[in-house]
């Protein structure tokens, strides 16, 4: 891969309003729009601070049961870097006003016919 084809500015853009959209969903529990942000197969991964999902299937569930509250957080040092014109890397840490630590989030996503979706993601909590 050429360096000129990474974080070409129009699908940084493309990648960053989908990772608002996403974030914008996940605070205010849109699992309409979080079941659609992610890719669904078989394949998609998803790793929580609690919980691994394999599957759209078990990663759809997760969503419908969890509980819809202390869903707020800040963002802070969020980085995205794309790759070509159908990958992109999601990185970013968040903070809740209900406890003391960091999370990380990281996220993969690739560009389908059907537009932008996550086919993996990991989020963690320092201790």
């Amino acid at each position: 891969m050429r360096e000129e084809s990474i974080n070409q500015a129009a699908v940084v853009a493309e990648v960053e309003l989908q990772f608002a959209r996403y974030e914008r969903a996940l605070t205010t529990n849109d699992t309409e729009v979080l079941d659609e942000l992610f890719f669904h197969s078989p394949y998609t991964v998803r790793l929580g601070a609690g919980e691994n999902l394999y599957g759209i299937e078990e990663i759809q569930a997760f969503r419908a049961s969890r509980p819809a509250v202390n869903l707020d957080r800040c963002l802070r040092n969020t980085v995205i870097t794309t790759y070509g014109e159908t990958m992109a890397v999601c990185s970013t840490e968040f903070t809740r006003e209900t406890t003391d630590k960091v999370g990380r989030q990281q996220q993969t996503w690739i560009k389908f016919p059907q537009g932008w979706r996550i086919v993996a993601a990991h989020v963690s909590l320092m201790s």
